[in-house]
């Protein structure tokens, strides 16, 4: 079996999910994970499609009619690692402000933490007004010393930021 991955975007509409669906299984895939979202307008994600070898090419070349309804671009996807893995989930929240992902990304970086997902989104105070930057992320790093630099380092940039930070 091959895996495809697709990242696709598009004018927000009804339908477009069951479009790249119906494409998907008229040409024997099988839709396996998926992260779709809309923002500002826009309706975009990422999908694993698990297909027959001797189908992805076809299963790739049906999905160019979907241009102008959605832009769809695949590639190829590679097994899951064999190696465990250390995970790192966390909550940041804070007076939002620009380069904040910026210098929580850093981090991350710095002590090879890779992003699993990263969600974020920018609320209003609930009490005393203004905004609030709110990011909830999972990660992962292959060695726990790594993990443990990470997660202090971190700790370290909310106390200078002054942010929330709640460790999962």
């Amino acid at each position: 079996m091959a895996t495809l991955v697709l990242t696709v975007i598009g004018d927000d509409r009804a339908g477009l999910v069951n479009a790249l669906a119906d494409v998907v299984s008229s040409h024997g895939g099988n839709w396996s994970r998926s992260q779709l979202a809309e923002l500002s307008g826009k309706f975009a994600g990422i999908v694993e499609i698990e297909v027959d070898d001797a189908r992805s090419s076809e299963l790739a070349e049906a999905l160019a009619p979907l241009q102008g309804l959605l832009d769809v671009a695949v590639h190829t996807g590679s097994p899951a690692p064999s190696a465990p893995r250390e995970a790192i989930g966390f909550e940041l929240v804070g007076n939002d402000r620009p380069g904040l992902v910026q210098e929580v990304t850093g981090v991350l970086r710095d002590h090879q933490v890779s992003i699993d997902r990263f969600e974020s989104a920018i609320v209003d105070a609930p009490m005393a007004g203004g905004r609030l930057f709110r990011a909830t992320v999972t990660a992962h790093v292959d060695d726990a010393a790594h993990a443990e630099a990470a997660v202090a380092a971190l700790q370290k940039l909310a106390g200078e930021l002054m942010v929330d930070l709640d460790l999962r």
